[in-house]
């Protein structure tokens, strides 16, 4: 609290500033003739003459020190003496020193005072406080100020101090002085004192204990009322009713000598200063006299002595239960203080988390202390605690010493603490978190009802009205134009052969730098015949034969198309392997070898860059490098023509296989078959109307997916151009994507999640310059996402918001959909109605039900269809345990039916029924238990739901938006409920503006959080508490462990996906590294 004293004409004598438990400040106005009458009640009260000498260690500026040592000392002309905080600091006894030296009568202190003047013993040796008939002690509202003031009589007794003398005051902003014990007084009534049980003051009464037990509270009297002045006790919460005289409530007191209210605030000054204390029977008790609240809790004893056990600020309401800060902070302090407490510092505040308040103790630490002594004396704090009070500690935290915000006296500033504790920049040394403990009201966990089955779940849909989820998209066409070769070969490489001839000059392929210049061109012509010369090495060289698997390990360019249609030409098995990262052998190289060894890759087809780099010393000191495969290097090969072309006897035949490492860390491998790869090009050329004349820019990895499919199929088959532009080419330089899409005035684009995070990250400050430059994104139609995760609706709006001043339409951003199963669900197509959103309750969606709600309802999500459904794929919503239908108020799995479906896994174990052949069965050929039972269909992994839109699509039929919420494997059970990782980590992300990024994941019914600090290690604790807090608050789940690590630890896969298992796999192989580990307690 700060005084500020202002004169004013006509009837405001001063204002005092005063700070409630929350931080804000409010201004108590007090009048001339108030404060007059409190003066002169202090005179009264206190006996003050003329000519006496006043010592006091507070603050003259406010409060008790400015009441008695300037003002009542000015109107009765005494002599005040004032000790500086500083002089204090060096001379604890000073103040006792003046006593004796000008034989003062009157001493005003704190009982810090009376602390801080028995440890100086030395100076005790010419103390004499004989002339002392009054020690007011202005924090006697303080339980705890008992102790000090016993000490200090028991000690200087001796050197004249009179019993009579110790005077404990109490003291409150709005009232001024509420009561004080006069000097001088002796007999029955004249000083008091309770022994009570602190369990039953938390629930609000006052019960007599036993003395010297563990549970009791032993409260000192703070005298009478004052002069002039009424006193009530009222309940705390609620009408202003009268406690009964067992009861503990708010002290309230009526007198002229109050303040006046609180500046500019004049609804709560009616509540606090214009207060009609209520009978039970609901009556005034009188009208007349209006009471103003103190602020401070306690009850009126025999003879009408006032007994103060608390605050209302430093009340903390826990489970029902009434806590007071100074009661934890004595007992805090019993235990070892002088070991592990510098200074006795201190502050005890409480947050709102999930419904409840919650008790934080931050204390500072000596320096001399090791870790693991701080974490036995935290342990032993909070034993101390919960059997003291029978309450739990939601933070422990100890910060370095001189570290916690001061008041200008040099006491704790408790508000400005909480605040930097809230706000994560408090900076501790150590923290314990207790949420397992002290949170007892999460929500009770779900029950699962098992007798109820999949039919009735469906006559329940119809009975209420719900529409079954199913959605299927345009049909497949089959043109009639017999130029197109599309409609005449069913075999991509038959289709290739065919433009060779007939339009040899067409550019299909053309691949870009860094720089935006182009790097090679591939006509249809071209490409023929390097595909041709791949054919006869593979041939001649690599002794291929029909059938066979070969690996294609190519950095992203020409060579990897040529390359993949080489194999086709001979009947070889393509396997595209991204190749190892030269500065990350260690943990790249392995995958690469995996991917050969699981395929039965009989050649690798690669560059001489890369076929060095595989057996170079430092792949060496890896793993074997003689055991590679033969490779071939296609930078060598002879001008040959290949004597004939393998043609599959039928479509069904493998094609090529596509490899991956999904989020959950499993390598798998699919088999694409001749039919499912020419209808796969077939639907995307008609959703995105692809012809000759069509620019299509690709800034994708060509690996796996869908990614490889636009790079490596889509052009042959559709004939149009395709711009290649490497993602590793926009780490160079984040604009050279959008520059050529501007240059080659591109219609149709996409990219990948982890291209537009760096174009939206790189280029936030330069849009204005590449406006300057001409740069203008007006032409694109529509910009695609290729994804495998629900749609980042923050991120795709930032990027449309960034580049709207380019010419960017925000209809033109959208997302695709594909899956292991199925590369390509959904795809925004060039005449699809514009991709929708919807808000829904999160906490529905934790119980596998979809409950739409209104944008910016609290626990609301914000989820974006994931593209339309492409041509010839039906979706079905289907519960992933019973497979039985959903309706369209229900979370399920996706199940998708299309012609470009795989044909199902690749393993090492090939189609051994109890390996590959069993999992495609389940996956690849799923049947429903219920209603169209006789279809088939394949099972994505991804969890989502339908909804039919408003929209129209070309068709005429409204249209039915298909919504990915996530991956079922990536989901965390917990307490009955289903979790999606995103939807915490979001949660996680927002809470402190130095989390880079983060992840979670369940270890033995742990939730685990990781989380990458963008800052220094002195920051690292001050995540802890605001991420347990954030999650516990948004999602109702208790963190088990809070890992901090240095940027760049979490696993990210090319498309952007976090490898959440390949993480936890760190986690507990103790790989991680951390700057901190915080197992909550």
């Amino acid at each position: 609290m700060e005084w500020n004293m202002l004169i004013f004409p006509i009837c405001f004598f001063l204002f005092q500033y005063k700070t409630d438990k929350e931080g804000s400040v409010m201004g108590v106005t007090i009048t001339r003739s108030a404060m007059l009458s409190h003066c002169r009640a202090l005179t009264a009260a206190c006996s003050y003459t003329e000519g006496e000498v006043v010592v006091c260690v507070l603050d003259f500026k406010r409060e008790v020190g400015l009441w008695h040592a300037v003002l009542t000392a000015m109107l009765n002309g005494m002599h005040s003496i004032f000790i500086p905080y500083a002089l204090m600091k060096t001379n604890p006894a000073s103040w006792m020193q003046m006593i004796t030296k000008y034989k003062a009568s009157l001493a005003v202190v704190k009982s810090r005072d009376l602390h801080w003047g028995l440890l100086a013993t030395r100076d005790h040796r010419d103390i004499n406080l004989s002339s002392l008939r009054m020690l007011l002690v202005a924090d006697g509202a303080n339980p705890w100020s008992l102790s000090s003031c016993d000490q200090f009589m028991a000690v200087f007794q001796s050197k004249g101090l009179r019993a009579d003398a110790v005077c404990p005051c109490a003291a409150s902003s709005e009232v001024l002085t509420v009561s004080f014990r006069r000097p001088g007084r002796s007999g029955a009534n004249a000083t008091g004192r309770g022994i009570l049980s602190m369990q039953g003051l938390s629930f609000g009464v006052v019960r007599v204990d036993q003395e010297n037990s563990l549970t009791s509270l032993t409260l000192q009297d703070c005298g009478h009322v004052m002069p002039g002045a009424a006193m009530v006790v009222v309940k705390m919460e609620g009408p202003p009713y009268l406690c009964k005289t067992d009861e503990v409530g708010e002290i309230c007191v009526g007198s002229a000598s109050g303040g006046a209210h609180y500046w500019g605030l004049k609804g709560m000054s009616n509540a606090t200063f214009r207060v009609q204390p209520l009978l039970p029977s609901g009556d005034a008790m009188s009208a007349e006299t209006e009471f103003i609240r103190s602020g401070l809790l306690g009850f009126l004893g025999p003879g009408g002595l006032v007994f103060v056990c608390g605050s209302r600020d430093g009340l903390m309401t826990v489970t029902g239960r009434k806590h007071n800060t100074d009661d934890i902070i004595a007992t805090v302090l019993a235990v070892e203080p002088m070991k592990f407490i510098y200074r006795g510092r201190i502050a005890v505040f409480s947050i709102r988390v999930l419904r409840d308040e919650r008790i934080c103790v931050i204390a500072e630490q000596r320096p001399d202390c090791s870790e693991e002594e701080s974490f036995q004396w935290m342990s032993r704090v909070l034993q101390a605690v919960d059997s003291i009070h029978q309450v739990g500690i939601y933070c422990l935290a100890l910060v370095p010493p001189n570290s916690l915000p001061k008041t200008p006296l040099g006491g704790i500033h408790l508000s400005e603490t909480r605040r930097r504790f809230m706000e994560g920049s408090l900076h501790p040394a150590n923290v314990l978190m207790c949420p397992h403990t002290c949170v007892t009201n999460l929500p009770k966990p779900r029950e699962v009802h098992q007798d109820i089955g999949p039919a009735s779940v469906m006559v329940g849909n119809i009975v209420q009205g719900n529409r079954l989820a199913a959605a299927q998209g345009r049909e497949l066409r089959f043109g009639d134009d017999e130029a197109n070769p599309a409609n005449k070969y069913r075999y991509i490489s038959e289709i290739l052969q065919w433009r060779a001839q007939r339009t040899s000059d067409h550019v299909l392929f053309t691949l870009l730098g860094a720089k935006g210049t182009p790097t090679g061109t591939l006509s249809c012509a071209q490409l023929h015949k390097r595909a041709e010369r791949v054919a006869c090495t593979l041939v001649e060289r690599g002794r291929i034969n029909s059938g066979d698997h070969v690996a294609l390990i190519y950095p992203p360019g020409l060579d990897l198309v040529c390359a993949f249609y080489g194999c086709l030409y001979v009947g070889a098995v393509p396997v595209t392997i991204r190749p190892p990262h030269p500065q990350n052998l260690p943990t790249t190289l392995p995958t690469v070898r995996m991917i050969v060894d699981v395929s039965k890759a009989s050649v690798i087809l690669s560059n001489a860059n890369v076929i060095k780099l595989l057996k170079s010393k430092e792949a060496g000191s890896v793993m074997d490098v003689r055991a590679w495969p033969p490779t071939l290097d296609t930078d060598d090969m002879a001008k040959k023509k290949l004597s004939s072309f393998y043609r599959a006897p039928t479509a069904e035949m493998l094609a090529y296989l596509d490899f991956s490492v999904s989020t959950t860390g499993m390598l798998a491998g699919i088999k694409m078959s001749h039919a499912a790869t020419t209808a796969l090009c077939r639907s995307m050329k008609q959703a995105c109307e692809l012809y000759p004349s069509r620019h299509v820019a690709l800034c994708l990895d060509p690996y796996c997916g869908l990614g490889f499919s636009l790079w490596c199929l889509s052009s042959v088959y559709s004939g149009h151009h395709s711009i290649l532009i490497p993602p590793s080419e926009v780490e160079v330089n984040p604009a050279v994507w959008l520059s050529i899409v501007s240059q080659y005035k591109v219609r149709d684009t996409f990219c990948s999640y982890g291209v537009m995070e760096l174009c939206t990250k790189g280029l936030a400050t330069s849009v204005g310059l590449l406006k300057q430059r001409g740069l203008n994104l007006a032409c694109v139609r529509t910009c695609v996402v290729v994804a495998e995760e629900r749609p980042r609706v923050h991120l795709s709006t930032s990027f449309s918001k960034l580049f709207s001043g380019l010419g960017l339409s925000p209809r033109a951003v959208s997302t695709s959909f594909g899956c292991r199963i199925n590369v390509a669900i959904c795809l925004q197509g060039a005449s699809s109605p514009d991709p929708s959103t919807v808000y829904v309750d999160l906490r529905a969606l934790r119980n596998d039900r979809v409950t739409l709600v209104e944008r910016g309802a609290p626990h609301s999500l914000c989820l974006t269809e994931s593209g339309k459904l492409l041509p010839g794929v039906k979706v079905i919503i289907a519960n992933p345990d019973t497979k039985g239908q959903c309706g369209d108020s229900h979370l399920g799995e996706i199940w998708v039916q299309a012609p470009h479906n795989a044909s199902g896994y690749f393993t090492l174990y090939g189609d051994d029924p109890a390996g590959a052949g069993a999992a495609s069965v389940d996956h690849f050929n799923s049947r429903l238990v219920t209603g169209t039972t006789g279809e088939a269909y394949a099972r994505t992994g991804y969890l989502g739901f339908l909804r039919r839109t408003e929209s129209v699509q070309s068709d005429g039929e409204l249209h039915d938006a298909v919504f990915v919420v996530g991956a079922l494997e990536e989901t965390v059970v917990l307490r009955g409920m289903r979790y999606h990782p995103i939807d915490i980590e979001n949660t996680v992300m927002r809470c402190h503006q130095k989390i880079a990024e983060c992840a979670v994941f369940t270890w033995t019914n742990l939730l685990v959080v990781v989380v990458e600090l963008e800052g220094t290690e002195s920051e690292a604790l001050d995540l802890v508490p605001l991420v347990t807090s954030s999650v516990l608050e948004e999602h109702q789940l208790i963190v088990g462990v809070v890992v901090v690590v240095d940027p760049g630890v979490v696993p990210i896969n090319s498309r952007g996906e976090k490898q959440r298992m390949h993480l936890r796999d760190g986690f507990l192989a103790d790989q991680l590294d951390p700057i901190y580990v915080a197992y909550n307690m």
